[in-house]
């Protein structure tokens, strides 16, 4: 995925390659290796046809989506936002943490983690710079909610796509069936933010002088994307297909940037990166699984459909999702589960969901929030970051899983 908000190359005579990001790098070397595992038959044509089948809603959504999120930013709703969550705050430390908590779930469960990792990292850290707070508790608060608040919708996470695809179950049924699984998951963040990163930064911050009211710079572009987003979340909820609703959604808020601002439609805009690192990954990981990583993933998860093999499954997943990364720690996962094992399944995405922070790495939308500090000088304790959430990923994934077992499949 594009990183928003990067400097242009003061370095002219350099050339295109030199200037690739780290990311770049890793996307194309995902891609080049799934292409040549399919021309040396490491990956039968006829599989890698129906991944590319399998994944191409996937990458409709995402292009779209992202689309979608950047320019609804470039119209100032989520700056607008939150100065708005400052204001409601009235100078109150506490119910900054509420507010901010809830903005961050919100963005997760309606327009994805990767959304909020892209978008509301910039601007919390720029309303902590604004509040004259320290800006870490609000940069942890935001890639922990990013990852352990996007169960309760489809389009939530990309590994949730996957298996509401296999499941079979439609937006409303899967919420029905995730509504505990993920208040638990978000409770036991809030915890942990609270005691290790907002509790101590409260003494130099409560009270805080609020900002003034943002100003959007286009009001008819802030309105329509307003109503963009309103009618992509509404189109989820209404169970059209994703691509569609996020596409038509992004289509509009286009239209409206074509009338009253061309000159932001660029084709940066659209996240070249992230669309090849998934199709790379994708390649990669099937062919890895027919060489063994399968039969490992077998081995570990186990066949009970209790109680014993979802913890196992739920343990997997967070465990292989912090050692390589969330998609291809699930897509393995998934891949040795039986097809009627609906319990086994969801608990290995929570591992995948919950459970991939204890590692910048983990998960797509934790190293983007890690790059997005550093571009924006925020220097995050790497030690305490692993440290304190290894915690979180063990006790979220656990606590979790077992929410999902008190839950009724319906």
């Amino acid at each position: 995925m594009e990183t928003i908000g990067d400097p242009p190359s003061t370095a002219p005579d350099r050339s295109r390659w030199g200037r690739l990001h780290v990311l770049d790098w890793i996307a194309i070397a995902l891609v080049t290796s799934g292409a040549l595992c399919v021309l040396t038959g490491l990956l039968p044509r006829a599989d890698a046809e129906a991944t590319m089948r399998r994944i191409l809603p996937i990458l409709i959504f995402l292009g779209t989506v992202v689309v979608l999120a950047e320019l609804t930013a470039v119209a100032g709703v989520f700056d607008a936002l939150a100065a708005r969550v400052a204001i409601a705050a009235r100078g109150n430390f506490r119910a900054l943490f509420w507010l901010c908590v809830g903005f961050a779930s919100v963005t997760t469960i309606a327009l994805n983690l990767d959304t909020t990792a892209v978008l509301l990292t910039p601007v919390m850290i720029a309303l902590a710079r604004t509040l004259g707070i320290p800006p870490i508790p609000l940069a942890m608060t935001t890639v922990w909610l990013a990852n352990t608040a996007s169960l309760l919708l489809p389009v939530s996470n990309l590994t949730n796509i996957l298996a509401s695809d296999r499941i079979g179950l439609a937006p409303v049924s899967w919420a029905a069936r995730m509504w505990c699984p993920q208040l638990v998951a978000i409770a036991i963040t809030m915890l942990l933010l609270w005691w290790w990163y907002w509790r101590p930064a409260r003494a130099t911050a409560d009270p805080f002088v609020p900002p003034p009211p943002h100003v959007p710079p286009d009001p008819v572009l802030y309105r329509t994307a307003l109503v963009a987003c309103l009618l992509f979340v509404a189109g989820i909820l209404a169970e059209v297909e994703i691509g569609l609703a996020s596409g038509v959604a992004a289509a509009i808020l286009v239209a409206g940037f074509a009338v009253r601002a061309r000159g932001s439609l660029k084709l940066q805009l659209i996240p070249w990166r992230l669309l090849i690192f998934v199709t790379g990954l994708f390649l990669v990981v099937q062919t890895i699984g027919r060489h063994g990583l399968d039969t490992l993933m077998g081995a570990l998860i186990g066949n009970d459909p209790g109680a014993e093999g979802a913890m196992r499954a739920g343990a997997v997943g967070a465990l292989f999702s912090n050692v390589v990364n969330n998609l291809p720690a699930y897509v393995a996962g998934e891949a040795v589960i039986n097809a009627d094992h609906h319990t086994q399944l969801l608990a290995l995405l929570v591992g995948a969901n919950v459970g991939p922070l204890a590692t910048p790495w983990a998960s797509l939308a934790t190293l983007i929030w890690y790059e997005r500090c550093r571009a924006a000088g925020v220097a995050v304790p790497l030690g305490r970051f692993m440290a304190t959430s290894a915690v979180l990923a063990a006790l979220g994934t656990t606590a979790t899983v077992a929410a999902l077992l008190v839950t009724p499949s319906g």
